[in-house]
């Protein structure tokens, strides 16, 4: 590991003091799981943006893909009977 220099305000420093307290971890270790988290949470939303990008190039399949759901929700509600 390498130790780096972060200025943060000091209510933020006490918050994550506290938060650092109730976790029973150090600050340091504090900080390197919220980095993570936050890196993973980055990752997602690039993949959910790259997704969302390339279902928006092709309406036309996605027009395609609802009529076909239409069908498949038709198709899954109860039959009438002739009682």
């Amino acid at each position: 590991m390498k130790a780096i220099h972060v200025v943060i305000d000091t209510e933020l420093r006490r918050a994550a003091d506290v938060a650092a307290g109730r976790s029973k971890q150090s600050r340091s270790a504090l900080i390197r799981e919220a980095l993570r988290e936050h890196l993973r949470r980055a990752a997602i939303r690039e993949l959910e943006d790259r997704e969302r990008r390339g279902y928006a190039q092709h309406r036309e399949d996605i027009a395609e893909a609802l009529a076909w759901e239409a069908e498949a929700v038709f198709a899954l509600a109860p039959m009438e009977t002739d009682d």
